[in-house]
């Protein structure tokens, strides 16, 4: 029974190791795969496809609308039957004798017709295919601010996971410290100097940052997966950059909100679509004039053609009044296209306000990278202190684990306000990305 169970053990090792395996990755293959391989992309890529379709039933407008059809009829009616003669170019002087005009013997009739119409002038078919054009522009201009999110949904998560593997190895090499410290203090209690009291804290400081390295490495797994999730990979596999979390530098221009900013251009592309739906029922009250011609072919026989015609004209059509359902239609396209250019400043007011605090963040982050940085430098060099007080037996255990401590938190605030920093500037970044 014992040999099974081995085995699976041993499997089981061999598969908890093969999954713990990292992949070494770098930014810009993970925005290449995200770029190709994301879900939330396609589906931007499909609403624009669908938007393009919504614009080419448009078309309609301008181009002609061509059917063909063939049927086939029987009939005893007086005036079909004389009527399907007269199309198949059969009509006799016999056929007027008042007993056949009166009931006639069945005839078939077989037609093959050909129907042409096309618009000249529908004036607000022309501005429904304007608003139609408007409303794809929207939908393509949003699919390119989407790219730019997901973009900075990368950037963020890539610095997540590099902060993460720095959390880990300060956290190492405070358990070195933490492990020579123990080593330090029991030597120290069997020569009598510390009391069991001081070896247990140093053992419980050691049991902390064994759990908080456990955190730690769970988080790794964490921003993999959602690495994943944005590559579209599903085999979630556990992730390592490349290169470690520094600070990045990048000149930017923030001064005001840009224009030309895709999301911006969006929403002011839906007021124009709404502008020109307004324009297209003020339109609806003019009239239409369309063409139309219509080919046919008759026989007795099914698909033959011994007798052709043609008919062709044009039709100038004007509903006067339907019950005030265009008034009610136009007030209400006039108070959507009013609405959306109050909905295009509201926007542009809070996203001044949002880049105003992306700025003040991007500050605060510089300021406070810099206090950050002078703590670390003055926790270590307190440590080093200490340290050397303690192997002397000049130190207390408390004050040693305190030092220990606080450099390793200072360590952990320093790097997170490296990706705090890191966050705001790729934050301004996509704030101001025209």
């Amino acid at each position: 029974m014992k040999k099974p169970l081995l085995i699976l053990a041993f499997f089981g090792s061999a598969f908890f190791i093969q999954a713990q395996e990292t992949v070494l990755i770098t930014k810009d293959e993970v925005l290449a795969k995200v770029i190709q391989e994301n879900n939330v992309l396609k589906i931007s890529e499909q609403e624009v496809l669908a938007a393009k379709g919504d614009y080419n039933q448009t078309n309609a407008v301008l181009l002609p609308n061509i059917s063909i059809a063939h049927t086939g009829m029987a009939t005893t009616n007086p005036l079909m039957a004389f009527g399907s003669k007269l199309n198949q170019e059969i009509l006799a002087q016999t056929d007027f004798n008042p007993l056949l005009l009166n009931d006639p013997n069945q005839i078939q009739d077989f037609a093959t017709r050909i129907v042409v119409q096309q618009p000249l002038l529908n004036f607000d078919g022309i501005y429904q295919r304007k608003a139609a054009k408007a409303k794809l522009n929207v939908t393509e201009l949003q699919s390119e601010r989407k790219q730019d999110y997901i973009h900075l949904e990368v950037d963020k998560a890539y610095m997540q996971l590099q902060l993460a593997y720095k959390t880990i190895d300060v956290l190492k090499t405070a358990k070195e410290a933490a492990l020579e410290n123990k080593r330090l203090a029991d030597n120290s209690f069997k020569q009598g100097y510390l009391q069991k009291s001081d070896v247990l804290a140093v053992e419980v400081r050691v049991t902390e940052i064994d759990n908080q390295l456990q955190y730690a490495e769970s988080n790794v797994q964490n921003v993999s997966n959602q690495l994943s999730v944005l590559m579209n990979d599903g085999s979630y596999q556990i992730l390592q950059p490349s290169d470690s979390l520094s600070v990045l530098t990048n000149d930017i221009n923030f001064e005001s909100l840009p224009e030309n900013r895709k999301d911006i251009q969006a929403i002011s592309s839906a007021s124009e679509a709404y502008k020109q739906m307004y324009k297209a029922d003020k339109m609806s009250f003019l009239p239409r004039l369309n063409a139309f011609g219509t080919y046919e072919l008759h026989d007795d026989e099914v698909f033959q053609g011994d007798a052709d015609g043609y008919l062709f004209g044009a039709e100038l059509k004007w509903n006067i009044f339907e019950g005030s359902k265009r008034f009610g239609k136009a007030q209400k396209s006039k108070a959507e296209y009013e609405k959306s250019k109050l909905e295009l400043n509201q926007y542009k007011a809070e996203s001044q306000v949002e880049l105003n605090r992306a700025k003040r963040m991007l500050q605060d982050a510089k300021n406070n990278l810099e206090l950050t940085s002078l703590a670390l430098r003055q926790s270590k060099e307190s440590l080093r202190i200490r340290t050397n007080r303690f192997e002397q037996g000049l130190e207390k255990t408390t004050e040693l684990l305190m030092a220990e401590t606080q450099y390793a938190q200072k360590q952990l605030e320093y790097y997170a306000t490296i990706f705090q920093h890191n966050y705001a500037m790729a934050y301004v970044q996509f704030l101001t990305k025209e």
